[in-house]
């Protein structure tokens, strides 16, 4: 009776040991299963530029709205000009609309890196000195000097050389002395003025025989009939182009705005736009 007792109790403990061991080995193999890795979000490619104006519905553009032809108010207070004209263009093409922000121009790159607004459009010219702080898409203009000449002068003038023993006139401490100066034109051959219209007075009577003057702004005095331009654009070979100034890190913003200048380039659009409001082709060289 006693060994049969025994006998139970022996393998009673052996049942247990085994369940025991059993359970050992699944917790050991439910500690050995790899713990999945936490999900890391996608990190999002480009610099976010495109999407934040997107989300604004809107690209904020600063202004000198006193630049005729290229930003200026017209006699209705509309801001109107070839830098207007092209803005809605762009807005077309990528979708978003740009509107405007009149700033100091002594300030605008100050206030395009403070964020005051996201681009500045108003025919600012690309200076390597510019370029340094903020980036350009473009360029869709080249910001020449021009000859200007009284519609019935019939002389063969392609250049500068060819007004060489003329007398010619331009405003004192402009772009266009700088480049009559460069082509070897001295006080004797030039005259300067404050202001142009006191350039034009002279052509009219005669004291002079051309006025070099920056060629977004003969078109005006173009419409009134009394003159004409001639020749080659005076500096166009030096690069003096103009574009839009974005923030340097705003790059995706750029590549959508090049991408639209592009096209137009190639589609004529910006051509006719450009003989609207100056008279004459600013994109003639820059096509690809």
């Amino acid at each position: 009776m006693k060994k049969k007792s025994i006998l139970w109790i022996l393998v009673l403990l052996l049942g247990l040991a085994l369940v025991i061991t059993g359970c050992a080995k699944k917790e050991e193999g439910k500690k050995e299963l790899p713990k999945e890795e936490p999900k890391q979000e996608e990190k999002k490619e480009g610099d976010g530029s495109w999407e934040r104006v997107k989300k604004a519905g809107k690209i904020v553009a600063g202004l000198d709205d006193a630049y005729p032809p290229m930003g200026f108010r017209n006699d209705k207070g509309e801001l109107v000009g070839f830098d207007i004209d092209m803005a809605k263009e762009i807005s077309k093409r990528i979708g978003v609309e740009i509107v405007w922000q009149p700033t100091e121009w002594s300030t605008v790159v100050a206030s395009l890196l403070s964020k005051k607004f996201d681009v500045i459009i108003s025919g600012m010219n690309m200076w390597p000195e510019r370029q340094e702080v903020v980036n350009f898409a473009g360029p869709y203009g080249i910001a020449a000097q021009v000859i200007l000449v009284k519609t019935e002068n019939n002389d063969k003038i392609e250049t500068l050389e060819d007004l060489k023993d003329k007398v010619i006139g331009t405003q004192l401490g402009s772009t266009g002395e700088k480049e009559c100066r460069e082509a070897g034109f001295t006080d004797k051959n030039m005259k300067l003025y404050d202001k142009f219209p006191q350039a034009f007075i002279d052509l009219d009577n005669g004291r002079i025989e051309a006025v070099v003057i920056d060629g977004f702004t003969a078109n005006e005095w173009i419409k009134t009939g009394k003159y004409k331009k001639v020749g080659k654009d005076v500096g166009a070979d030096k690069g003096a182009t103009i574009g839009i100034a974005v923030r340097k890190e705003d790059k995706e913003l750029k590549a959508k705005l090049d991408e639209a200048i592009q096209s137009m380039l190639e589609d004529g659009t910006l051509t006719k736009i450009s003989k609207k409001w100056t008279g004459y082709d600013i994109t003639e060289g820059l096509r690809k």
